[in-house]
């Protein structure tokens, strides 16, 4: 399992590598001047041209790469152009909220995805099985700001039961149950797609164990139903659902960016928005980079943990 963990752990390097690659690649191509949209109308030509060089910005590509990947490598993310504060002392917060909201997704996501997959897998074309997958297939096709929108149209401005914005009630001096309050409404859009996901591969995961020789074999031997459910079969399942939901962690985060423009959460998806309104490069350049690191080594838990509990993965 050392041999396994430590070859994993080094093959991340040349990922990292080529994804910090292409985050530089895909903002140097937006398009627009930031000198100039910094300066404003206002500015002079002489006035652009030196912002350009006292920023890098007049250097070819390469350079620009060169230096933002050793700046990276020794912590120094660059300063906010629009802000002109270190981006590091803005996108932690940022992250640490992101975090929490794709963590509430996550629960919201497991707990339901698998327990309806169960539930509908158990009791193969019963009426909670045709129901509870239509509404799956439904949830897994909706886009998620969507949802986000109609969320807070019913529960917020209709009900009232839920606020509709922001991370805390200010009144309350940001209590936890401030917290899981504003929480619910964004984690349940967040979570809506990969819900479904796992949900149906649970059913399908657990329809084809139950049906398998040796459950049959359990059963022939008097075993009660329960107990192959959760003591053989649940553990089987276990592989596939830890692979699926790794990958779902980083849908996870990529949905939470744009349910959090919805719901003003202040997390890395907000301020990636603001940042790219004002075309602030090195703030957008941190958050993008984040997000991709935070998907890669997610990805590389849930293989370790997979690789754990099933030995002949190693190989």
């Amino acid at each position: 399992m050392v041999t396994y963990a430590l070859k994993r752990i080094v093959s991340i390097f040349p990922i990292l590598f080529g994804v910090s690659f292409l985050v530089f690649l895909i903002v140097y191509l937006i398009p627009g001047d930031p000198a100039a949209k910094i300066l404003g109308q206002a500015a002079t030509a002489e006035n652009i041209r030196s912002l350009r060089e006292s920023l890098g910005l007049d250097k070819p590509f390469i350079v620009q790469y060169g230096i933002w990947l050793g700046n990276v490598l020794v912590g120094d993310l660059g300063t906010s152009i629009a802000m002109r504060i270190p981006v590091a002392d803005v996108l932690f917060p940022k992250l640490e909220n992101t975090l929490i909201l794709t963590a509430g997704s996550l629960f919201i996501c497991l707990i339901g995805g698998v327990l309806i997959g169960l539930l509908a897998g158990l009791r193969q074309y019963s009426w909670f099985d045709r129901i509870s997958m239509f509404i799956t297939q439904f949830g897994a096709n909706i886009p998620v700001f969507w949802l986000a929108i109609v969320l807070m149209w019913i529960f917020s401005l209709n009900l009232g039961w839920l606020p509709s914005s922001g991370m805390y009630d200010l009144r309350n001096d940001g209590s936890l149950m401030s917290l899981v309050e504003h929480l619910v409404l964004p984690s349940i859009a967040t979570a809506s797609v990969s819900l479904a996901v796992i949900a149906r591969l649970t059913r399908s995961s657990i329809i084809e164990v139950m049906h398998a020789d040796y459950t049959k074999t359990f059963r022939a031997y008097g075993m009660p139903e329960w107990k192959i459910v959760s003591k053989h079969a649940f553990r089987n399942i276990l592989s596939p659902l830890l692979n699926m939901t790794g990958l779902q962690v980083g849908y996870l985060l990529g949905g939470a960016l744009f349910v959090e423009v919805v719901f003003s959460w202040p997390g890395i998806g907000s301020q990636l928005y603001t940042s790219i309104v004002a075309q602030d490069i090195p703030m957008v350049q941190a958050g993008v980079l984040f997000v991709a690191i935070s998907f890669v080594l997610v990805n590389l838990i849930t293989d370790l943990v997979v690789a754990a509990l099933n030995p002949r993965l190693r190989n």
